[in-house]
């Protein structure tokens, strides 16, 4: 299964799509450089498959690599991911 994380700027969201098929997005709104993940989704087609874990940890690897934003999450999803992913703590404001 090939699936990509992608940036989509115009709609403030990270997109992961399998085999060309956007399956889930994950919402942010970005304010002062700082992005706040308000909201995950994946398509119930995709549910099981690990995707929302796969689509978070993408977008905030490409957010490191960036190196221009923190990030807090108000979504329940991103909130138990960064609980679970220490490694992230770096990119997270309060």
């Amino acid at each position: 299964m090939g699936e990509t994380v992608e940036h989509n700027a115009r709609k403030s969201r990270f997109e992961i799509h399998v085999d060309g098929a956007l399956a889930g997005v994950a919402h942010y709104d970005l304010s002062n450089g700082v992005a706040d993940f308000d909201h995950t989704e994946v398509s119930p087609a995709y549910n099981g498959r690990g995707l929302g874990t796969t689509l978070v940890k993408g977008a905030l690897d490409q957010v490191r690599a960036a190196g221009t934003w923190k990030v807090r999450a108000t979504c329940p999803f991103v909130v138990t991911f960064l609980k679970r992913h220490p490694e992230y703590d770096d990119l997270v404001v309060p």
